[in-house]
């Protein structure tokens, strides 16, 4: 049996596309293009993580080649000017870099990426040595777990410890990932938990919660 991926470690890709500070500008879009991917981690020394050059960051090349932007512009894009000119990862990259754990939760990871509007994360260690990246997409494939899978988590995890003399059987059936319970349980008051713990399984889209109690 699987049990659900509640960990960064868990989906993050450890072979990593990275470059050091001296990376140079033309490198750093082929190494993007070459692995489909928006954004590299940029390190130093031992692959220590010292910041992460994205899409964003080379932009300003293409969008100010030619043009002679005001002086208002030039107050208010003062950084996007500055990368505009700059030739390697030290002078495009944005540091420090927004980083994670492996041992951070997926949603732990989902805020971070919400919160700083960025699509990939490094996963360092404890002393900010590169690990592994860990993406949108990552994330989201806990998700592609199967039906099957995901009822047999919901009855080894939660429904057996919580309801292990139901009056009538639970019944659980999972179809595109939304789990549906019926029967019938000695204790309603666990009724609340059940459906929290349930819709708290990595992959679960939905709860449809039927359980009535005896005395209910």
């Amino acid at each position: 049996m699987t049990s659900s991926p509640h960990q960064v470690g868990d989906v993050m890709t450890r072979a990593v596309v990275a470059v050091g500070r001296e990376a140079l500008f033309k490198d750093i879009v082929e190494r993007m293009d070459g692995g489909r991917i928006s954004a590299l981690p940029v390190l130093e020394g031992d692959g220590r993580v010292v910041g992460v050059v994205s899409e964003a960051d080379l932009l300003p090349k293409e969008e100010f080649r030619d043009s002679d932007p005001d002086r208002f512009v030039q107050r208010q894009r003062l950084d996007d000017l500055a990368k505009a000119g700059a030739v390697c990862a030290a002078e495009l990259m944005s540091a420090p870099a927004v980083t994670v754990h492996a041992d951070a939760t997926l949603p732990e990871a989902a805020r971070i990426m919400a919160l700083r509007h960025v699509k990939r994360l490094p996963v360092v260690n404890a002393v900010g040595v590169l690990e592994g990246v860990v993406s949108r997409g990552d994330l989201l494939k806990v998700f592609l777990r199967s039906d099957n899978d995901l009822a047999d988590e919901i009855r080894r995890e939660v429904v057996d410890p919580l309801f292990p003399a139901p009056v009538e059987p639970v019944h659980i059936m999972v179809v595109e990932g939304i789990a549906t319970l019926t029967g019938k349980v000695t204790d309603g008051t666990r009724i609340p938990l059940a459906v929290r713990l349930v819709r708290g399984v990595e992959g679960v889209v939905g709860v449809d919660c039927r359980l009535t109690a005896m005395d209910g």
